[in-house]
């Protein structure tokens, strides 16, 4: 999910919408008001020149399969004679460029992708882009930090009930001098009761539909999630002791987690520990 936030560089105040990985674009409306306040010149004069066209060609061709390049080679052989500039909105439409964003109205504006924005940078100012360096990666350092904070409370939610849940299976399901590999079996076997519960699928599903990510299916989980498979596993352990087959308890568990996320999603409490 995209994030807005805003950076001070040398007085002026930079927007930046993040992304996950490293998809984040800055307002080249903001950064252009260093020079003088009619921002939409100023980025025309920036793209009416035979470099930033070609650095620009060179970064779409890397990044976007869709680019035009039939309309991006009539722009280049275009640039530099009498007359001729390229707008923002122009270069957009006749190219299908993605690394530049542009929309009208208050919060409106023309974004780039940062790599694009730093080469925007350079042009207005050596010592400007620099600033903007440091200031973007304190932010960056900031939301890496808020993220790492954010997966250890992940994995704090997820050992809630663990122990309670665990002990249930020992007691109840696992008969006496049951052989090691047997028993971490029953033990798979019960945490997929609660992935199938909460997740619609079992941990291989899961693997088998995503062979690229690392980690597990609880891994890629949301706090709200987490906050109900925490639950899950303490009512989970209650129904083993009950001596309720697995097939009851899925459905029951099932129930439980619908009705345990339609009342948490958008809860503030649950908003607080994201």
């Amino acid at each position: 999910m995209a994030k807005n936030k805003k950076i001070p560089v040398q007085g002026s105040q930079i927007s930046i919408i993040l992304h996950q990985g490293d998809d984040d674009f800055i307002s080249l409306t903001d950064m252009a008001k260093y020079k003088t306040y009619d921002s939409g010149v100023v980025i025309s004069n920036w793209l009416t020149t035979k470099y930033t066209i070609q650095f620009m060609g060179a970064w779409e061709q890397l990044h976007n399969p869709t680019f035009n390049l039939m309309e991006f080679n009539k722009i280049k052989n275009e640039v530099g004679t009498n007359g001729f500039i390229v707008s923002s909105s122009l270069w957009i439409k006749q190219t299908h460029a993605i690394g530049i964003r542009s929309s009208a109205g208050r919060y409106g504006g023309t974004f780039a992708h940062k790599d694009i924005a730093f080469e925007f940078a350079t042009w207005l100012s050596p010592e400007f882009k620099l600033y903007l360096i440091k200031e973007f990666q304190r932010l960056k350092d900031d939301e890496n930090k808020r993220l790492e904070l954010g997966w250890d409370l992940k994995r704090a939610l997820t050992k809630i009930n663990y122990r309670i849940h665990t002990d249930a299976i020992q007691t109840h399901l696992i008969p006496l001098h049951l052989p090691k590999q047997a028993a971490n079996i029953v033990y798979a076997t019960e945490a997929d009761v609660l992935n199938m519960a909460l997740f619609g699928r079992t941990a291989k599903d899961w693997r088998d539909e995503n062979p690229k990510k690392d980690g597990n299916i609880r891994d890629y989980a949301d706090v709200t999630q987490l906050v109900v498979l925490a639950n899950l596993e303490g009512i989970n352990a209650e129904l083993i002791k009950q001596e309720i087959s697995q097939s009851e308890r899925l459905v029951q568990l099932n129930q439980i987690a619908i009705s345990q996320m339609q009342s948490l999603v958008g809860n503030a409490s649950i908003k607080k520990l994201k």
